[in-house]
């Protein structure tokens, strides 16, 4: 399968569950009347048969994305991202200082307002809340955002980033990294400075669940696209390995 020149890798299908690569550029699904999107292209390869979009990327972003194939099966899917037993893995390029030092993990708890879920952003990551009072802030609804983060290599003023969301929040790794003063490449939305040829920096590397009819674990992996290793050659190669 193929949309505008960009091919949609399938690292997995059953009766269940179809495990693709989504290409930087095309929506996971909703696109507008015309505009192709992930759920589009697999259903015009599957007419008549069921799709459950059970984990989404954003548009800019690349990776691994899962889809059910039945009502069962996404309701089982559901419920595993719901319960957060669903393995997420990111690689992001950023730009800035990391707060922590090379190799060493650590964990952000922040609360983001409900309209961030909504997508009223402040494209700079200002006047969110670190937690359920910010100083000055006005009282709101929030959310949390959990998040375990290290940096992986440094290259002059950007950082290759490895990152696992404990949460799901809308734009979540992109408003907490942007938070640190450490953007993601190519996010000018939240505030970076850096281009980036396609898309944002930010590439869902690994995701792991179980499988929903038979119980057992599955784990779907996919490397950064070409284009990062040309783009960053001395953070790249890393591999889903």
């Amino acid at each position: 399968m193929a949309a505008d020149g960009a091919g949609v890798e399938i690292l997995f299908e059953d009766d269940a569950v179809i495990g693709l690569v989504k290409p930087a550029g095309l929506a996971t699904a909703n696109a507008p009347r015309g505009v192709p999107s992930l759920f589009t292209l697999l259903a015009a390869r599957r007419p008549g048969a069921f799709l459950g979009v059970v984990s989404r990327l954003d548009q800019p972003v690349s990776g691994v994305v899962v889809l059910a194939c039945s009502t069962a099966a996404a309701a089982d899917l559901a419920r595993q991202f719901r319960d957060r037993t669903v393995a997420k893995t990111y690689l992001a390029v950023v730009e800035g200082r990391f707060p922590a030092a090379l190799g060493t993990w650590v964990e952000w708890v922040d609360h983001l307002p409900v309209a961030e879920e909504q997508g009223q952003q402040d494209p700079r990551g200002q006047g969110w809340n670190r937690g359920p009072q910010g100083d000055g802030a006005e009282e709101t609804v929030s959310r949390e955002a959990r998040l375990r983060a290290r940096v992986v290599r440094r290259a002059g003023e950007v950082s290759l980033v490895e990152l696992c969301p404990i949460t799901g929040r809308k734009h979540q790794l992109r408003v907490q990294l942007a938070m640190r003063k450490c953007p993601i490449v190519g996010d000018r939305r939240y505030g970076a400075r850096l281009p980036f040829p396609s898309g944002i920096a930010l590439h869902a590397l690994r995701l792991g669940f179980r499988h929903p009819l038979t119980g057992e674990p599955l784990s779907l992996a996919a490397d950064p696209p070409a284009g990062w290793r040309q783009r960053f050659p001395a953070l790249l190669p890393f591999t889903a390995g």
